[in-house]
């Protein structure tokens, strides 16, 4: 399995904002969604501010897979859903890179931090 390198790491973790796509059944990329990433732990994750019916959401864990950029970094990347151990961190990742409760709130609520996926590199 591929590894994010610390480049990689830094400049997607310290983007606000990442464009995430996943493959549809045949193969090609569904249109790039513009989401919030966060670095915890020496990962990467993201959450559906919609929660489990947030429609890229559903289709990331269906494909499995797709490709991210942010930062100037663009990667195929494999989606996976993180366990209940990560969420307290990367909910506070949340808060420390955000403006504050009002515009946080919508990823750091218990709905929401049920979507956390990795970002793995493929």
């Amino acid at each position: 399995m591929t590894s994010w390198t610390k480049e990689e790491l830094a400049k997607i973790g310290n983007a606000e904002e990442l464009d995430i796509a996943s493959h549809r059944p045949d193969g090609t990329l569904r249109p790039f969604v513009t989401i919030w990433v966060v670095r915890a732990d020496g990962d990467l994750y993201v959450r559906s501010v919609n929660g489990r019916s947030g429609t890229w959401f559903m289709r990331a864990v269906a494909a499995g897979e797709g490709r991210i950029r942010a930062g100037g970094v663009e990667r195929d990347v494999a989606f996976e859903e993180a366990g209940s151990a990560v969420q307290a961190p990367v909910t506070d990742a949340y808060h420390e890179n955000r403006y504050g409760p009002s515009i946080v709130g919508t990823v750091v609520s218990v709905e929401s931090a049920t979507t956390t996926l990795r970002l793995v590199p493929k």
